[in-house]
């Protein structure tokens, strides 16, 4: 099994965040969104993850590094492609065709979720999708009586569906989309200027390739602040229920209290503080005379005499200031 993450964008609606960090290894609960995505993946997988293909931009050798240790994390094999133009979601798979091969995996790195089901093998497709509310904005899936999907429908005026994709799609045969996906670029099918995903699997399915939905539990996604808060909160509870080890054993806390669940990273030092519920403290980070709750702090930062609550702070921030609810990103320096 192989797994494509497309990732190029370097997303804009989480700045200040992601003007240093890619918007897929910024840490929730203290692991890259892209890390814990694979594994999400790989716990509906029934085959091992051989190989993880990220699809990037001009993001750097260092980011290049951590995406390879991400994938040697898991047992897989990491390999680096690019894409150098935002041509669409079609266009960004292509930048790893060689990798489309046997079983594959789709993934855009936007996105975690929680699901129970398994990937059967014997299918040809299965599309994540989620109910609800509102598929206005979003792009729904229409089924037939058999609970096969017939069409694929971007932001539907009228109802359709309530099964929202989510950005993740499994492929029994990588190389039968390869075709599909050469086939919009050589003939120039084109919407919005871009190549759009969505075109290829309407031609699966018109070939008579059979999807099935694969319904997730939860939809976590990291778009913005307010929305990776609430994803942080939620993963520290996955792992809590997990009884994963959440407070690193070189983490220091003197005269402090933990209200669980947290994440307290390697070396971090807590002095005179209140820390949680659903705080990440990233390594190397100290916090001093402070009361923090609900809230994302990434890696060697210093937060002095601060109370906060529904926010994100960056790495190597230094932050002495009133009480609020802010989204500080890395290298800031604040205080009042």
């Amino acid at each position: 099994m192989k797994v494509i993450v497309p990732m190029a964008g370097r997303g804009s609606r989480l700045r200040p965040h992601t003007l240093v960090t890619p918007k897929p290894l910024v840490p929730v609960g203290g692991k890259p969104i892209v890390h814990r995505l694979v594994e999400d993946i790989a716990a509906v997988c029934t085959e091992k993850i051989d190989e993880i293909a990220f699809v990037i931009g001009d993001f750097g050798a260092e980011v290049e590094k951590e995406l390879l240790e991400v994938a040697a994390s898991l047992g897989a094999k990491g390999s680096i492609h690019y894409q150098e133009q935002p041509l669409g979601t079609a266009h960004a798979v292509l930048c790893a065709k060689e990798k489309l091969e046997g079983p594959v995996v789709v993934a855009f790195a936007d996105t975690l979720f929680k699901a129970n089901f398994k990937i059967d093998p014997n299918d040809d497709g299965i599309l994540w999708v989620k109910q609800i509310e509102d598929p206005s904005a979003f792009g729904v899936i229409k089924m037939n009586e058999k609970g096969e999907i017939i069409d694929f429908v971007e932001k539907p005026k009228e109802f359709v569906s309530d099964l929202a994709m989510i950005g993740i799609y499994y492929f029994k045969d990588g190389a039968r989309l390869r075709t599909e996906l050469e086939y919009l670029i050589d003939n120039n099918i084109i919407k919005g200027g871009e190549y759009q995903l969505p075109d290829g699997l309407r031609r699966l399915t018109e070939a008579g390739y059979k999807f099935k939905p694969g319904e997730v539990i939860e939809w976590l996604d990291c778009g913005n602040k307010e929305v990776t808060v609430h994803t942080n909160q939620r993963v520290l509870e996955y792992d809590a229920e997990k009884n994963k080890q959440m407070v690193a054993t070189s983490a220091k806390i003197v005269d402090s209290v933990i209200i669980p669940p947290c994440f307290i990273g390697e070396n971090a030092v807590i002095e005179r503080s209140i820390i949680g519920p659903h705080v990440s403290i990233g390594e190397g980070t100290k916090i001093v005379n402070s009361n923090i709750t609900n809230s994302n702090i990434q890696r060697n930062s210093l937060l002095n005499g601060v109370t906060i609550a529904n926010s994100m702070v960056g790495s190597h921030v230094t932050y002495s200031a009133l009480a609020r609810d802010l989204s500080l990103g890395d290298y800031s320096n604040l205080s009042e």
